[in-house]
């Protein structure tokens, strides 16, 4: 199956409708040539509404710790955007609710196999990082992202960039010391090593 039909696959997907608060609104993003991959969570509120992935302030902070703007960030062909799930969860006891596992299980590996150039792949949260990190799921998120060497420059497990992640970021200042502007220098190695061809 090509890409472009199994998108149009994913996006027509109603396969945990009945659990969306919101119904189904497949969020995601690909471009056979994309070079960065992001794994994030799952949509929120805001950008269920607008259709758009990472369309909020975690969006902004994101691109911030990338080094490039909307218009590399929304290219397909550039960053590919693959959350763990792709409709908006709902809410929870402290903010969105969980990613709905479905996601992932039914569209990942199907559409990650045609990802033939990815050269950088962020894991964006624990549910992420549980699924594509050995060992993860033993270790708490900031264990996980302190030991982001062992597999930059090729993979950086990143926290949510959501605004109710400034608390950890002010505990964690080695955050934005260190790794921030190693994944800056990766991007911006990936994006002259392709401008130059």
């Amino acid at each position: 199956m090509k890409l472009p039909v199994l998108l149009r696959e994913i996006r027509a997907c109603t396969e945990c409708q009945e659990s969306l608060p919101l119904g189904p609104r497949p969020i995601v993003q690909v471009g056979s040539n994309a070079r960065i991959l992001i794994i994030g969570q799952a949509p929120g509120r805001r950008v269920h509404e607008s259709g758009i992935a990472w369309d909020d302030p975690s969006g902004e902070r994101l691109r911030s710790w990338l080094g490039i703007d909307r218009e590399q960030f929304y290219d397909p062909n550039l960053v590919a955007l693959v959350p763990m799930g792709f409709c908006y969860p709902g809410t929870g006891p402290s903010g969105d609710a969980p990613p709905r596992p479905e996601c992932a299980d039914l569209w990942h590996d199907p559409l990650l196999s045609r990802l033939k150039k990815i050269e950088i792949t962020l894991l964006i949260g624990r549910y992420a990082q549980k699924r594509y990190l050995p060992d993860a799921s033993r270790e708490t998120l900031t264990a996980v992202v302190r030991q982001w060497k062992t597999s930059a420059p090729g993979i950086f497990p990143l926290p949510h960039p959501s605004p109710r992640n400034n608390r950890w970021l002010k505990n964690n200042p080695w955050f934005e010391e260190e790794l921030a502007p190693a994944l800056k220098k990766a991007v911006r190695s990936l994006l002259k090593k392709h401008t130059t061809r």
